[in-house]
């Protein structure tokens, strides 16, 4: 209590202004109030002119301590090192968001090993999604706003409130002193000086023998737009995780399909895909006769379509009306109300999309007829004579676990399986299961009859036969495409826009001041800027050349001969 009292006794000044606890040098008259620094003679330390800051109140409470941790600026500098150094691991392995139907738990160990392994573990691989990184930027943007507004707002303060005769031991321990007699009038030779440093673009008032002097002002804010423009580039940043704001996916377009894409109300079909190749004798030399195929152009033809009606009905086909076409390139991308289509790869493999098999009764050869399968999107149930098809089971990309059971692999139909329960005449109530593979599948694994016998007990003699080529529907090409969508993307480029603004004024301008007093015919003139001293040094000369009075530059130094 008793250290309370005596500190803020002593920030009452000999003008008589009380100062705030924490002020450094006296808001009115700019003397300092710290004993030890009155003795001292070294220049003074002019950052907010002294004035105090929230983040130096004494017996800080809980808020006032979390107010201290963000507007320390060495605390904003190891979270930023932390951040720099997240972001570098995030870019040793690539992320997960760049892969395209890949497992990531099992890509980076198979990939990179036991770096892979540890990688993954330890969630690197979605960095920048992560809840730590994440974290880093939101504190990062706590930093600056604190740091910004525990500086600004005693900075604002002095600049707006600046009295014209300032103390003398304020004057001579500036950077810029000059000490000189003069002859005549005093407030004559005060109101003499003030036309050439108005016509050096300084604004000028005057108090009787007293002046001030000061021009670039708004270069002080730089470094606080530059802040702004930060705390808007990182809100944009964060706000790109919020729903509907930011999307950034890869999607298989297979020709000929029409594909929703994801989160949004849109469809977007390949119409036809186009690939062409150099020729042997267009291809660059260093690849001519080794045997490289090289495509020249990869083009899809792509329309997008709104749904109107039965969007969020799973039972019911979409109602949709046709919004944008577009053939897509490499750096042409289909543009609609802020969503990007990108060629981003293809594969000229075909797909199986369907097939229209028979179901014969291998025992009599007898026909129950045929059906369009859908490879991926089956019904339910067949109808076919007597006998009824229900589908029990879909398997993309068939296989078998350790266990013998049927597992698929991945959702793309590289080995479709479909699990049937043949139901009918002569049959068991619960129906006969039945495997069907549409595509021919590694025979040194899987044998369909073993399968059956092994997986559906007896052996029934019946099997579905697809009987020709013109039963087969296929895929001839698959376009890759990178769904882009950014609406976050405008609040980046104006954060950066400011940010550049903030660099400009705080690097190509300075913020000046020249204060002087005359007492007793002795001239005490110092001068402040907050960067380049030689070009002050140098307009105080040439300013004091105008009124008769030859100095040295290096006499404006502190410490240097007076004139």
């Amino acid at each position: 209590m008793m250290n309370n009292l005596v500190s803020f006794k002593n920030t009452k000044c000999d003008c008589g202004h009380q100062n705030p606890v924490g002020t450094v040098l006296c808001e009115a008259c700019g003397k300092p109030l710290a004993e030890e620094d009155q003795q001292s003679q070294e220049v003074l330390e002019m950052r907010y002119d002294g004035m105090a800051r929230r983040s130096q109140r004494d017996n800080p409470n809980i808020i006032d301590r979390i107010w201290n941790f963000f507007s320390s600026v060495k605390i904003a500098v190891y979270m930023i090192i932390f951040t720099l150094v997240g972001s570098m691991l995030g870019t040793i392995f690539p992320q997960e968001s760049t892969f395209l139907n890949v497992d990531p738990s099992t890509y980076y160990p198979d990939t990179y090993g036991t770096a892979g392994t540890i990688y993954y573990k330890l969630g690197l691989s979605h960095t920048y999604e992560s809840w730590w990184f994440v974290s880093l930027l939101v504190m990062i943007g706590a930093s600056l706003v604190i740091c910004s507004l525990d500086r600004v707002l005693p900075l604002y303060k002095a600049l707006t409130k600046q009295k014209i005769r300032k103390h003398i031991q304020f004057l001579t321990r500036q950077k810029v002193v000059l000490q000189t007699p003069i002859e005549g009038d005093p407030e004559a030779w005060v109101q003499n000086i003030v036309a050439p440093l108005k016509k050096r673009g300084y604004r000028v008032h005057t108090e009787g023998t007293a002046l001030l002097a000061e021009k670039y002002r708004f270069s002080r804010w730089g470094p606080y737009v530059l802040h702004i423009g930060l705390i808007i580039f990182l809100l944009a940043v964060l706000a790109r995780g919020l729903p509907g704001l930011h999307m950034d996916q890869h999607m298989a377009f297979p020709e000929g399909e029409i594909k929703h894409i994801t989160n949004t109300s849109l469809y977007l079909k390949n119409e036809k895909f186009t690939v062409e190749y150099y020729t042997e004798d267009d291809l660059p030399d260093e690849f001519k006769g080794k045997g490289k195929i090289m495509p020249k152009l990869f083009q899809t033809q792509a329309v997008l379509y709104e749904c109107t009606s039965e969007c969020d009905d799973v039972t019911k086909e979409p109602v949709l009306k046709e919004v944008a076409r577009h053939d897509i390139q490499v750096n042409d991308a289909l543009n609609y109300k802020g969503l990007k289509a990108y060629q981003f790869d293809y594969d000229v493999t075909p797909i199986l999309r369907s097939v229209t098999p028979t179901l014969i009764d291998k025992t009599t050869g007898k026909e129950y007829g045929n059906f369009k399968l859908d490879i991926k999107n089956p019904e339910r149930k067949y109808e076919l004579g007597d006998l009824t098809l229900e589908l029990k089971e879909k398997y993309m990309d068939f296989g078998l676990n350790d266990q013998g059971v049927p597992v698929t692999k991945s959702p793309n139909p590289n080995a479709p399986a479909f699990l049937f329960l043949i139901k009918g005449p002569n049959l068991p109530a619960e129906g006969v299961q039945y495997f069907y593979f549409p595509k021919q599948i590694d025979k040194e694994r899987f044998q369909q009859d073993q399968i059956n016998a092994r997986l559906g007990g007896e052996d029934y003699s019946y099997e579905l036969d697809v009987k020709g080529m013109e039963n087969v529907d296929f895929a001839m090409s698959t376009s890759y495409l990178n769904i882009r969508v950014d609406k976050a993307m405008p609040f980046i480029w104006v954060g950066a826009a400011i940010v550049m603004l903030g660099l400009i004024m705080g690097f190509y301008w300075q913020h000046r001041r020249i204060w002087l007093r005359i007492d007793e015919g002795m001239l005490t003139l110092g001068a402040h800027t907050n960067k380049n001293w030689f070009g002050i040094r140098r307009e105080v000369c040439t300013v004091l050349q105008k009124v008769n009075l030859e100095v040295d530059e290096k006499s404006l130094e502190n410490g240097g001969n007076q004139a």
